[in-house]
Order: C-alpha cells, then sequence, then structure tokens
C-alpha cells in the first residue's frame, strides 16, 4: 500500500471561506477517484505556532493507483483552483505502508 502524506500552508491573509471551501474540495476528491482507498483531510489543531494549517493523509493500493490519483483532472483542478491561490508552502512524502 502507498500512503500520500501532504502538509498545506495557507498564507496568513486566506479568508476562512477559502480555507473551508479548500478542504472542502479535497474531502470530495474520493467521490471523483475510486483509486483512493482511504483519505482523510484535517485542520491543525493549533498546538503549536509553527505547523501547518492542513493535512491530507490518502492510502492507495499500489503506487500505480497513486498515479491515477495525482494527475487525475478533479484532482488538478483542486490544486489550481483552490489550494494553489492561497498557499504559502507545501510538504509531501509517499511510502510503502502495511508491509513493515
Amino acid at each position: 500500500m502507498i500512503r500520500h502524506c501532504v502538509l498545506l500552508k495557507f498564507h496568513p491573509d486566506t479568508s476562512e471561506q477559502n480555507r473551508e471551501a479548500a478542504a472542502a474540495g479535497i474531502r470530495a476528491l474520493p467521490d471523483f477517484i475510486p483509486e483512493i482507498s482511504n483519505y482523510s483531510v484535517g485542520f491543525d489543531a493549533k498546538l503549536r505556532d509553527d505547523n501547518y494549517d492542513l493535512a491530507v493523509v490518502g492510502d492507495f493500493a499500489n503506487s500505480e493507483d497513486y498515479l491515477v490519483y495525482a494527475s487525475h483532472p478533479k484532482h488538478l483542478e483542486v490544486i489550481s483552483e483552490l489550494l494553489v491561490p492561497h498557499l504559502e508552502g507545501r510538504s509531501a512524502v509517499q511510502y510503502e505502508c502495511g508491509s513493515e
């Protein structure tokens, strides 16, 4: 299984409405991309000042399914329309899990 983890940091002046719209767009992706096995999206709990704002964790059966997701038109639409205009930073990692 491939696990995809993303941390997103919004520009400080990004409105709550735009932050919520971005999260809603991300949360809707499993409705469009059946290759997603499991998906979790959540805002930071604000326990530390230096954290990112939003986390996304997606699980995929294999690398091929992850690559379908990564290049899927709906995923790219959410990135370009709801994220890129508001992001200050992004970090991501994909790793194999479940076979430890």
